[in-house]
């Protein structure tokens, strides 16, 4: 993918899979914040680590996509970390529904046909990646290099 044009690599340090938002920084306040981190330790405790397999990739026109395998645990440890929010705050922000667990891999940085990309993932023959999902953290998040990246607020472990 590094020679595709229009798709810019998201860096290994970046990689993520996105679970759930609170607010900007400006609407979040650092006390609330903790309070949620530390419903989510609670409930987060009650799900397993687990592994996923990172594989079919979806090119959308915004990013380039890996699906992850199996998307149950992801969607639990998703309500877990939405029913700690709604422990401390009346109402949980975004939508349950519609969550499609991914983790990006690039990002369009331009404007032009998709083909290239779907070109170069046709010619991938590697076995999916594997992941062990051990944690989560709560982040302070920035897109101002034209991907994310984050410092990281607080950690939950899993389990």
């Amino acid at each position: 993918m590094a020679d595709v044009p229009g798709r810019a690599l998201v860096p290994d340090r970046w990689l993520h899979l996105t679970m759930q938002g609170l607010g900007s920084t400006a609407e979040v306040s650092e006390t609330a914040a903790r309070a949620i981190a530390d419903a989510d330790a609670h409930h987060l405790a009650k799900i397993p680590p687990f592994d996923l397999a990172l594989g079919l990739a979806i090119v959308t026109p915004e990013a380039l996509l890996l699906t992850v395998d199996p998307a149950e645990p992801v969607h639990a440890a998703r309500s877990a970390i939405r029913v700690a929010i709604a422990d401390v705050w009346p109402k949980v922000p975004e939508s349950a529904d519609g969550f499609r667990p991914h983790v990006s891999v690039a990002y369009s940085s331009a404007d032009g046909p998709a083909r290239p990309a779907a070109d170069a993932l046709a010619r991938v023959t590697t076995y999916p990646a594997t992941a062990r999902i051990a944690a989560a953290e709560l982040i302070i998040l920035n897109r101002d290099r034209q991907m994310y990246e984050w410092e990281t607020a607080a950690h939950v472990p899993l389990g």
